[in-house]
Parts: structure tokens; C-alpha cells; sequence
């Protein structure tokens, strides 16, 4: 394995346990965590029933995206639903002003964007194990 492909394999590790542990954390409360989320953006013109639903979706495609960006299956879908996900929750923030939110969430947007861009060095992967 060349440097740059163990260290993309590296750059995969820290975002991909992040996501995976956001969705891992908030599995087995779904219920708390999405009336949470409604209660949070109750000021704004987001309907209620529609935040509900995000907040039991949300947890699954996390753990899904730390899953698939973690053991390097569908990297690329795994990446682009993340910064998918990225999108909606700066947008959410943004509508409660949540600034400091913003932030972290572009941090994540942009350290996604950077795997993107790197994705040909994503060599210590089980995708591309299977292609061997």
C-alpha cells in the first residue's frame, strides 16, 4: 500500500467513527432524540411532523455513513450522503441560528469534500478489496 493510500485509509477513520457514533448513540433514545429535534425547531416554519420524521431517519443514515466511510463499502455514496445530511443540518441550524453548529457542520462538510477529492487514494478499503 503506497503512503497516500494509507493515509487517506487514516483521513477515513476519525469522520467515519464520528458519524458512526452519532448514530450509534442515538439508536436505542429515537424517540427522545427526534422530540428533541422537533422541540429545537418549534420557532421555525419547519412543520413538526416532517422533523419528527428526520429525527428517526437521521440516527439509521449515520450509522450507515459511518459504516459504509469506516470499512471504505461505497465510499463515494457514503461520503455524498453524509455531506447530503451535512446540508440539512446546516440549513436546520441556520434557521435556529445556531452559528456555532454552522461552524462543526462545515467543518464536516469540508472534511468530506476533501475525501471526496482524494477518493482514487481509497485503496485500503473492503471496495476495493472486493475488486482484487
Amino acid at each position: 500500500m503506497k503512503n497516500e493510500e494509507f493515509s487517506y485509509f487514516l483521513a477515513r477513520l476519525p469522520i467515519g467513527l464520528s458519524f458512526f457514533g452519532h448514530g450509534l448513540a442515538r439508536l436505542p433514545k429515537l424517540e427522545a432524540f427526534s422530540q428533541w429535534m422537533v422541540g429545537l425547531l418549534s420557532k421555525t416554519f419547519l412543520p413538526a411532523s416532517l422533523v419528527h420524521a428526520f429525527g428517526f431517519i437521521l440516527p439509521v443514515l449515520e450509522l450507515i455513513v459511518g459504516i459504509f466511510i469506516l470499512i471504505g463499502l461505497f465510499t463515494r455514496a457514503g461520503i455524498l450522503l453524509g455531506f447530503i445530511l451535512i446540508l440539512i443540518l446546516i440549513f436546520g441550524s441556520s434557521l435556529i441560528e445556531s452559528w456555532e453548529s454552522v461552524f462543526i457542520q462545515m467543518i464536516y462538510g469540508a472534511y468530506l469534500a476533501v475525501l471526496h477529492r482524494y477518493l482514487p487514494y481509497n485503496r485500503a478499503s473492503f471496495d476495493h478489496a472486493m475488486r482484487l
